[in-house]
């Protein structure tokens, strides 16, 4: 490929960190958190507009206005709930102006109705006319509204600046995995190449597919656990080559959902880390053990191997690091990553939820 191609693909690739081309999605209405916040929103500015008037005997105002503040937050919520498709599909800003524009009219239409009521049942709740009803409560409705919609606005803007920077740590952390791997990986080849051609030459296509997955997940995105076990078994191949004997490799896998989205190259790290410090030191080897198991809303996946009786010399945590936070990243508090030893092996256990039915349970900016 010419260079000003491979350039031209590469800024293809790359977008700009920081750029403000991203859409500001607006706010879920249909979302419970959503019709909470406009609640309680209403709620404190009718009990400020009670507390100001100072007439603190007149509960029952009181309970009609909270009542009324309601009936109009339901009334907003609904409508917007109902245009957000069409609101999102607007370009730059214009969502929140058009949101915010149809507050306006369905407070003044909703306060026609409530005047005209009070004046139906001659329940003398409104003292003001009409038209002086009805205009007060869109000014008011105006001036929440600007406010709220702002904080909604500033809020996602809040998460996608803080989506890019986590997407930029997790690459970061990535690559700090990929040459150490790499490495060790060639090294092998090397060595087996003069004792055993055909060994060295299938070692060189479980590193091609290995390679094809450590540089090429940015593009193609999550993988599958099946993938990510075949990879597994790939790299073990490699090291039982090394260390032939002294490594002996235990499943316990079976029930475990092969479609179940993982990123790639998850797991490698943590059996490499198995391989390198709980065998390698061991003159006898010993066995690193992979069992999965599949609860009612998660998979559980451990993966251990033996305890050095003397103490090895430790990596420095980038593999573990890395894994914690790209199991964060990608699934959120409801995943879990732990490691440490029990009794004489060292254990490291990743609980990672299943999907909801009809909804992908991942974010969709972590891709």
């Amino acid at each position: 490929m010419p260079w000003r191609a491979l350039r031209h693909t590469a800024r293809m690739r790359l977008p700009a960190f920081g750029t403000t081309d991203e859409p500001s999605p607006l706010p879920d209405f249909c979302s419970v958190p959503v019709l909470f916040t406009l609640l309680v929103t209403g709620a404190l500015a009718a009990t400020v507009m009670w507390l100001a008037v100072g007439d603190h005997r007149d509960l029952s105002g009181y309970s009609v206005g909270i009542l009324f503040v309601s009936w109009l937050v339901l009334a907003i919520v609904v409508v917007l709930c109902l245009l957000r498709t069409s609101l999102q599909r607007l370009p730059g800003h214009l969502p929140y102006l058009v949101a915010w524009l149809l507050i306006m009219p369905i407070v003044g239409m909703a306060s026609w109705v409530a005047h005209g009521l009070d004046g139906a049942l001659h329940m003398s709740l409104v003292g003001d006319g009409m038209a002086v009803f009805v205009r007060d409560n869109v000014l008011i409705a105006a001036l929440l509204g600007a406010a709220i919609l702002r904080y909604f606005y500033v809020a996602a803007q809040w998460r996608l600046r803080l989506a890019a920077v986590a997407r930029a740590q997790v690459e970061a952390l990535q690559a700090r995995i990929r040459p150490h791997f790499l490495f060790n990986s060639m090294n092998t080849v090397a060595a087996l190449i003069p004792l055993d051609p055909a060994a060295a030459e299938r070692t060189v296509e479980d590193l091609a597919e290995l390679f094809r997955a450590a540089l090429g997940q940015h593009e193609q995105g999550d993988g599958t656990l099946g993938e990510e076990l075949t990879l597994l078994d790939r790299y073990l191949a490699i090291e039982q080559l090394r260390l032939g004997a002294r490594l002996h490799v235990q499943r316990e896998l079976e029930g475990l959902p092969q479609e179940f989205p993982l990123p790639r190259l998850l797991l490698q790290p943590l059996v490499e880390n198995a391989v390198h410090h709980g065998i390698q030191p061991l003159r006898e080897g010993g066995v690193v053990s992979l069992r999965g198991l599949r609860e009612s809303d998660a998979i559980v996946i451990e993966i251990a191997n033996p305890l050095p009786s003397a103490p090895t010399r430790g990596g420095h945590g980038h593999g573990l690091d890395s894994v914690r936070r790209r199991v964060a990243f990608r699934y959120g508090p409801r995943a879990a990553v732990q490691a440490g030893p029990q009794g004489e092996r060292y254990v490291v256990s990743l609980r990672l939820p299943l999907p909801d039915k009809g909804k992908d349970d991942a974010r969709t900016d972590r891709r």
